[in-house]
């Protein structure tokens, strides 16, 4: 029996471990990979420590969530296999899941990049109106998503992108990759809301990374300086850090053309997703935005799990 190197899920509570597993071997219509680089994200961490949808129901497991990938024709393509596991030097795929990967991409680069891309890049994509000229706030902007975020609405032509985060010197960094204003999230509610109020009063989308107490001001700040309380404001929830949810007065529903919704795999339909997929993977080949990979080799998981990233990078295994 032929073995290959891979990394496994043996405790939700430890990282995972550099193991040699039994190759995989293709069924009908299935196709063996070899794997390039795959990207340890917060979701891919989550998955491996038990607390995601996708995670597996019993151990061990193949960690990772996504990856690049050449296929035997020597073609290179992206695969995202939430739940299945892809850090090993080989896996098994659907082939009509891949996505084109044009020749002489650079796999760390598109691989840290293509998820921190994606929630911004599907939310103004598909969940909402959104038109070049139009103003976007991204709030919580100074984490690896949401600063890519700011990058992704002026990518797709976005008239002024407002950054709104905790992280000062972050914040700063942010108006030389496309912030045209800023707003620091503090503790002291009355001086965020008043900045907010001044800076995001018109805006027509809000990207929000942060949700919980901090969103319900937010709001309020928004919709209290809005001139004009009929024109659409389309606030996309994305993400959670701020908590998984807030109160909201139906007052502010019904005094504004105010419209909440949430962007994730659950709300795209597929076929969608293999499309827009596609055409950011085009993007960042490209050269349209970027993320910095921190590469560790298969055989450092264990220290590449619990790699502190700097702003603007991300983990990623080379293989």
């Amino acid at each position: 029996m032929s073995m290959i190197n891979a990394a496994l899920v043996e405790s939700f509570d430890e990282p995972p471990r550099f193991r040699s597993i039994p190759a995989p071997e293709a069924a009908p219509g299935q196709e063996v990979v070899d794997v390039l680089a795959v990207g340890v994200h917060p979701a891919t961490r989550g998955i491996a420590a038990g607390k995601h949808y996708t995670s597996p129901k019993a151990l061990p497991a193949l960690a990772g969530a996504d990856a690049v990938v050449r296929r035997a024709d020597g073609s290179l393509g992206y695969v995202m296999v939430m739940g299945a596991g892809t850090l090993a030097e080989r896996i098994v795929i659907d082939p009509a899941a891949v996505i084109p990967v044009p020749a002489g991409a650079d796999p760390a680069l598109l691989v840290a990049t293509m998820n921190p891309a994606l929630s911004s890049w599907c939310a103004l994509r598909t969940r909402v109106p959104f038109q070049a000229g139009q103003s976007v706030l991204v709030h919580g902007a100074t984490g690896n998503a949401g600063s890519m975020a700011v990058k992704v609405a002026k990518h797709l032509g976005a008239g002024r992108v407002i950054a709104a985060g905790r992280n000062r010197s972050r914040l700063d960094e942010l108006t030389a990759e496309g912030a045209d204003d800023i707003v620091q999230l503090t503790p002291d509610e009355d001086a965020t809301a008043a900045a907010l109020a001044e800076a995001a009063a018109e805006v027509d989308v809000v990207l929000d990374y942060v949700w919980g107490p901090p969103t319900e001001l937010a709001m309020r700040a928004v919709l209290g300086a809005r001139t004009q309380h009929t024109r659409l404001l389309d606030w996309v929830q994305i993400g959670g850090m701020g908590g998984d949810a807030i109160t909201l007065s139906g007052h502010a529903l019904r005094s504004n053309a105010f419209r909440i919704l949430g962007s994730g795999f659950g709300s795209v339909a597929m076929q969608v997703m293999h499309r827009e997929f596609t055409e950011l993977i085009a993007a960042i080949a490209a050269g349209g935005m970027a993320v910095r990979p921190h590469p560790f080799p298969l055989d450092q998981v264990e220290a590449a799990w619990t790699h502190k990233e700097a702003p603007g990078e991300r983990t990623v295994i080379i293989l």
